[in-house]
């Protein structure tokens, strides 16, 4: 499913507008942006949880021309999936 699917099945599901169902979604997200860009957590219970997670600066290694290249420090977020979630996927529990 990606965010136009998500945007048409809360619309159907919920009864709401399309503009209302893009507004909910755009609005779940931005939060789930801004608490990640301040280092925030965020945790929804039987799902799984978003951190974000600091890498150092490091040299790689360009695939295509095999040159070094210096890679800058970054944050990037990452998702940890929940027990109960793993679970429901694994066909373990309903």
């Amino acid at each position: 499913m990606n965010k136009s699917g998500l945007i048409e099945e809360l619309s159907r599901k919920e009864n709401l507008t399309e503009k209302k169902a893009i507004d909910l979604v755009n609005l779940v997200f931005k939060g789930f942006t801004d608490e990640l860009r301040k280092n925030g957590r965020i945790e929804i219970r039987g799902f799984g949880s978003f951190v974000v997670r600091k890498y150092d600066a490091y040299t790689g290694r360009n695939p295509k021309t095999g040159k070094s290249i210096k890679v800058s420090p970054k944050r990037l977020p990452f998702f940890k999936v929940g027990k109960e979630l793993k679970e429901r996927v694994d066909g373990k529990k309903r």
